[in-house]
């Protein structure tokens, strides 16, 4: 059976550094349910830039899912201060709402 990520898995294998490579590796896992193997893409998609708000927000969506209510705390709440600093009011009231709701 191939893999349906190869495409992305080859892009991050030549790529290792490129967090857009990373990314679309960690959207596609998360989109299939593959979560715990899509919030390391994420996280070291951040490691490269750490002020990309949607990967901080899927970051969080991660641990929440995994259980980790904590960590989702935390990533949840840098989302809402880097939407905050980047003027981005739907995401803002998105990150103000999940943290009530945690």
């Amino acid at each position: 059976m191939s893999d349906p990520f190869e495409r992305q898995r080859q892009l991050v294998a030549k790529h290792p550094n490129n967090e857009l490579a990373r990314f679309s590796l960690g959207n596609a896992l998360y989109a299939a349910g593959q979560i715990a193997e899509a919030r390391e893409e994420f996280r070291r998609a951040l490691e490269k830039k750490p002020d990309w708000m949607a990967v901080q927000i899927l970051l969080g969506r991660c641990d929440l899912a995994l259980g980790d209510r904590d960590a989702a705390r935390a990533a949840f709440e840098r989302a809402r201060d880097l939407a905050l600093a980047q003027h981005h009011e739907g995401p803002l009231a998105e990150m103000e709402q999940l943290l009530s709701e945690l």
